[in-house]
């Protein structure tokens, strides 16, 4: 079966996709930064940056020709022709998968409909109305279902929804909130989706959708299904944890997770890298100053008596207050401590309580969200900026291919261009971390894709 991906990104759906058979048609990715990882794990090991230079250089037909087409989708609307002889030449398409550029959905945003971003779905639909796909798979974050309300409009899930119910040919859409931990994946992840089949196939086959969206932690509550709804790989309340995706990083011993997951069954195809599959790229350790790494490290401590990080935003407000009631409330959190206090890593942290509510009033910080990794919970939600995600047992922040375990990419899939950026270009920039934080996790688009596959066939 073959496939169009649409702001492509890293590469998270085609790796889940191609894992199970499904063969690329072209993907479309406006970052050159995230586009190089695409084109060195699915179409071509590049060997030096003169290579990835020369390709950027070339004409869209040859990029077209190669699979990967670096640009804005709208860029490539406007060659139509271009299109037309993709058409021509592979019939009758499969399917189109894609996740729009989501901030101006999200919830932790400005939710303002007029947000340039949120015209990028609708370039989506253009190309399903180009091609006609038998079935279209649309992920994004969950603010992306919430409605407008200041400007009176639906929101963008529901509009979606509705044009492909009503376009033609038609197709019979399920809303979903899919999260990732159901599906194999070491990390909290809601996501919502839109899955369709046309119509006409889906008539035949007596596929139906339900009226309300479907969760899959409705699975586990035995509610209601479609035949367009992934069931969850695990079982519940036995999720993969941070210690099982970094078991083998932690304790230098082979990793539960990624032998229980089997990467290698599928994955291993896809990526075309001669690589010993033992070897770990993307595992730079982030360097921090000395009263950065104590505050990790108070962190950790902390975090393992169920004290909140948020101490550290009291001290900083007491420090600009001096208001006694922050500090009795400082010091009551303290109370369960044990001293002397040590780091997970062995390091003496304080010999009492008092040396340790100095050392905290020292630190404080108006950071709310730093927080350290549990081990015996998944990761919690994979961010493109990791900053305030501290390791569980080192004092430092996660790397990028701890980052990559938790969305289940195999080490083998290397992350290209530089790790980070900062200022103004996280704006444009996509480097190694935001690539990861964007990503849908591999093995739940292999679910996906599972279902879609069966299906269609």
């Amino acid at each position: 079966m073959n496939y169009i991906d649409l702001f492509a990104g890293c590469g998270g759906l085609s790796l889940g996709f191609e894992s199970v058979d499904f063969e690329l048609v072209f993907a479309v990715e406006k970052s050159p930064m995230a586009a190089e990882t695409f084109y060195h794990n699915f179409i071509k090991n590049i060997k030096n940056q003169n290579e990835w230079d020369e390709y950027l250089k070339t004409s869209d037909e040859e990029k077209i020709s190669k699979k990967l087409f670096v640009g804005e989708t709208l860029s490539l609307l406007q060659k139509p022709e271009l299109l037309e002889k993709v058409k021509s030449k592979i019939g009758e398409l499969d399917l189109i998968v894609g996740g729009p550029p989501c901030q101006g959905f999200s919830l932790a945003g400005k939710r303002n409909p007029k947000d340039h971003r949120n015209i990028l779905p609708w370039q989506y639909l253009e190309y399903v109305d180009i091609f006609k796909p038998k079935a279209v798979l649309m992920e994004n974050v969950l603010g992306m279902r919430q409605n407008f309300n200041k400007h009176n409009e639906k929101s963008p899930f529901k509009q979606i929804k509705q044009y492909l119910e009503e376009c033609e040919p038609k197709y019979i859409v399920q809303e979903l909130q899919l999260n990732a931990m159901h599906y194999g994946v070491a990390q909290h992840r809601p996501r919502v989706m839109l899955l369709a089949i046309r119509e006409d196939i889906a008539r035949k086959k007596n596929i139906f959708a339900l009226d309300d969206i479907w969760k899959s932690e409705d699975y586990y509550e035995e509610k209601e299904f479609s035949p367009l709804c992934p069931i969850p790989t695990v079982k519940k309340d036995e999720y993969f944890t941070v210690k099982d995706a970094l078991s083998d990083l932690l304790y230098e011993k082979e990793s539960i997770y990624i032998n229980k997951v089997n990467f290698g069954s599928g994955f291993d195809k896809v990526i075309k890298i001669s690589l010993n599959k033992n070897t770990i790229l993307n595992q730079v350790e982030r360097k921090h100053t000395e009263i950065v790494t104590l505050r990790f490290r108070i962190y950790q401590y902390l975090s393992n008596l169920k004290v909140s990080s948020k101490i550290f935003n009291l001290s900083a407000e007491y420090k600009s207050t001096n208001d006694i009631k922050l500090l009795d409330e400082i010091k009551n959190m303290l109370n369960n401590c044990k001293f002397p206090a040590k780091s997970l890593d062995g390091k003496l942290i304080a010999n009492n309580k008092e040396v340790l509510l100095d050392l905290i009033l020292e630190l404080g910080t108006k950071k709310h969200s730093q927080r350290s990794l549990k081990l015996n919970l998944p990761s919690p939600t994979v961010v493109s900026v990791p900053d305030d995600v501290i390791h569980p047992m080192y004092p430092r922040t996660v790397t990028v291919r701890e980052q990559a375990r938790f969305q289940s990419f195999p080490d083998y899939f290397e992350f290209r261009s530089k790790e980070t950026t900062g200022g103004e270009k996280r704006k444009t920039e996509v480097p190694q971390y935001t690539q990861v934080g964007n990503a849908v996790p591999p093995l739940m688009a292999r679910e996906i894709a599972k279902l879609i596959k069966e299906l269609l066939s």
